[in-house]
């Protein structure tokens, strides 16, 4: 950034641009007061959820959706959108906008491949549908080329708006930093490994073809989204028209961490964690590009979703993974910087349901998980633990 070595602290705040429309679900005063909140942190690096897609009566579905239906949009949303574009751009902040996802909560692939005709999505929520079910499906989204289309005529759509606040085009935005094709995008099998190769290439490219001016990458968690192939995930990467490499951790997800005992676990978490680090960080290097860990979380310490719980084991994980990007800075090494997830801010989930529903705050959480699962509040000592963090990349 204006010829230095950009190192930065993120976060994941996938609902900015719904928080940030005038619709259902929206709430400027609390935009500006997190955004106002998170500059003071020195969290100035936002990965958003560009938008989801397809109907609002889904089950474990982000809503309001962007897309409705193929070329279909909310405009209320894409106003939103505009508008937080606006904001960060006052706030001299940054969006990595993802375009699509692996996963159910906003629609994507499977959603794509339901609006191809491929038949009803078959949410592993819902029995007696399954996860290997669902991820079947969804694997069928890169060989598909009506959802191809589709999803193309979607970039084509987004990377050609102007933003009605600022008279800016997008393409033009210094407020955002990168397109990223999905959120953990997966080939879902051994067999689709060479056709997903080839699809994030493709991908790419014809993002790069329509908006030179900013960054592409993958969203890829890495060795874990990659069927477990280090040598896919190095493929993926070394695309020239991937800027920079991506990874996530996720220790509960993973079996790393025991939910039932945090504090005993941790760190385990921790060593392992590193390990993992340490294993795409090397091939980042080979690549000469940089890398980010933009997904990371953990539960607070007694596994329960509100803000009186503590977060002792939560800040002890972060603080590791804060060490090695601190470190990375200071030698000059490729790991630039971390996106926790996630940012819930003032959010508070209320109810006996632990299930996002209509009505209820947006939080870090999408909503097929728990209301407050990896959520970091305004009044956790986690931002206190960020504040100082960033205090030292800067210095």
């Amino acid at each position: 950034m204006n010829d230095d070595p950009y190192y930065f602290v993120g976060t994941n705040y996938w609902y900015g641009a719904i928080l940030a429309s005038t619709g259902q679900g929206g709430d400027r005063d609390r935009l500006i007061n997190e955004l106002d909140l998170m500059k003071q942190h020195g969290i100035t690096n936002l990965r958003i959820l560009a938008g989801a897609e397809g109907p609002n009566n889904e089950p474990y579905r982000v809503t309001p959706a962007l897309q409705l239906s193929p070329g279909v949009y909310n405009d209320t949303l894409l106003d939103g959108l505009d508008f937080l574009m606006t904001e960060l751009g006052k706030r001299k902040m940054y969006a990595v906008l993802f375009l699509n996802n692996s996963w159910e909560w906003s629609g994507g692939f499977s959603q794509y491949l339901n609006w191809s005709g491929y038949g009803d999505i078959p949410y592993p929520q819902i029995a007696p549908h399954t996860w290997p079910e669902f991820m079947s499906f969804s694997g069928q989204f890169i060989n598909c080329e009506p959802c191809q289309e589709k999803f193309q005529n979607h970039i084509r759509f987004l990377l050609s708006r102007t933003n009605q606040y600022n008279g800016k085009k997008y393409v033009d935005d210094p407020a955002i930093m990168t397109w990223e094709i999905a959120n953990e995008p997966r080939a879902f099998s051994d067999a689709n490994k060479p056709r997903f190769a080839e699809w994030i290439g493709e991908t790419a490219a014809f993002i790069k073809s329509i908006d030179p001016n900013h960054l592409v990458t993958t969203g890829s968690e890495g060795q874990w989204g990659c069927e477990g192939d280090m040598e896919l995930f190095r493929k993926i990467h070394g695309d020239p028209n991937i800027d920079y490499l991506t990874m996530h951790t996720w220790p509960k997800n993973w079996n790393w961490l025991d939910s039932d005992h945090i504090a005993e676990t941790v760190d385990t978490s921790i060593v392992l964690t590193k390990k993992y680090m340490a294993d795409h960080i090397e091939v980042a290097r080979e690549l000469n590009k940089p890398i980010v860990l933009e997904e990371f979380g953990l539960p607070r310490d007694h596994h329960t979703f509100g803000p009186d719980d503590t977060t002792t084991a939560r800040d002890k994980y972060y603080g590791a993974a804060f060490k090695l990007v601190e470190k990375s800075a200071q030698n000059g090494d490729v790991l630039a910087g971390s996106n926790f997830w996630a940012f819930a801010g003032s959010g508070r989930h209320s109810g006996d349901d632990p299930y996002w529903k209509l009505g209820d705050d947006l939080m870090g959480d999408p909503p097929q998980e728990p209301q407050g699962l990896n959520s970091v509040y305004d009044i956790d000592s986690t931002m206190d633990l960020i504040k100082e963090h960033a205090n030292k990349l800067r210095n």
